[in-house]
């Protein structure tokens, strides 16, 4: 299969898009797994929406488009599929225990997690910048984390392992789309979720109220457009240089916590998001200078 020609600006530009429509399914997630919307739903509930809704959606695009398949790896699609279920499952649920913003914050420190693994598994080479811009990326995060202020509690905890998750998927993605076409891949990858949530959801099934289910169709909306931008910037970008952009999902859940909840970011959160996004503008600055 043609790759697209190495473009580091624009994956860092489809990254910051899916950053923000991954937390938008975080902040619906929050309102339905807390009551806001009718009788708090399971967080395994809410998964099962999310991957429904966008399965739905890209199999009418199918259907429409009728694009080329090919014939597809199913070992790294299931193991893609299993680790994106765990994180997205895992992430919900911690946005009911903790704010959203340190939820936000605790789970997507993923991108250090999956810089550090396209090191023995992708053969990716970390030069000094890169290092640099993950290390400032990282001690933003511990700062929003706020470790002496009680944030290290269960819903803390089941933020990091979706961070685990979710950064170990990194690698399954960077493989899948060097081998199969981006809309083949998010096919494949929402069928299989859809599976396996499907399974899980049966054990805590609880009838959705009809605004819950318009937050589900949403989660599954937002889903699907963060995974187009997130796979197509991954074809156009190391692992490493388009993981630490994620990150910018921290300054979207900070501006839907102020929005919607009325929760204003302190002088702590302004600190650690400055540092976060001050890291991807370097990296972005570097790589794109690099290029030239």
């Amino acid at each position: 299969m043609d790759q697209p020609p190495q473009n580091p600006l624009l994956a860092a530009l489809l990254t910051v898009a899916a950053s923000g429509f991954a937390a938008g399914t975080t902040l619906l997630a929050k309102a339905i797994g807390t009551g806001a919307l009718g009788a708090p739903l399971h967080a395994l509930q809410i998964s099962f929406g999310r991957f429904l809704f966008a399965f739905l959606g890209f199999a009418i695009a199918a259907l429409i488009l009728r694009p080329r398949f090919t014939k597809p790896n199913l070992t790294l699609h299931v193991g893609r599929s299993g680790l994106g279920w765990g994180g997205v499952s895992l992430m919900f649920a911690a946005a009911t225990f903790i704010p959203l913003s340190d939820a936000t914050a605790i789970s997507f420190l993923n991108p250090v997690f999956g810089m550090l693994l396209a090191i023995p598994f992708l053969g990716e080479r970390i030069g000094p910048w890169r290092w640099g811009s993950a290390a400032m990326a990282f001690l933003g995060a511990l700062i929003l984390m706020r470790p002496g202020a009680g944030a290290m509690q269960v819903g803390a905890l089941i933020a990091l392992l979706a961070a685990l998750c979710m950064g170990a998927e990194l690698i399954f993605i960077k493989l899948l789309t060097g081998r199969e076409r981006p809309f083949q891949v998010l096919l494949i990858n929402n069928a299989v979720g859809l599976v396996i949530a499907t399974t899980a959801a049966l054990f805590v099934w609880h009838s959705p109220e009809p605004m819950q289910w318009l937050a589900l169709a949403g989660i599954g909306g937002l889903m699907a457009m963060a995974q187009v931008c997130f796979v197509n910037a991954m074809r156009r970008a190391d692992a490493s240089f388009v993981s630490p952009f994620f990150y910018c999902a921290l300054a979207f859940a900070a501006l839907y916590d102020a929005l919607i909840f009325g929760v204003h970011p302190d002088a702590i959160s302004w600190a650690g998001a400055a540092l976060v996004l001050a890291s991807a503008a370097i990296l972005a600055w570097r790589e794109t200078r690099l290029r030239r």
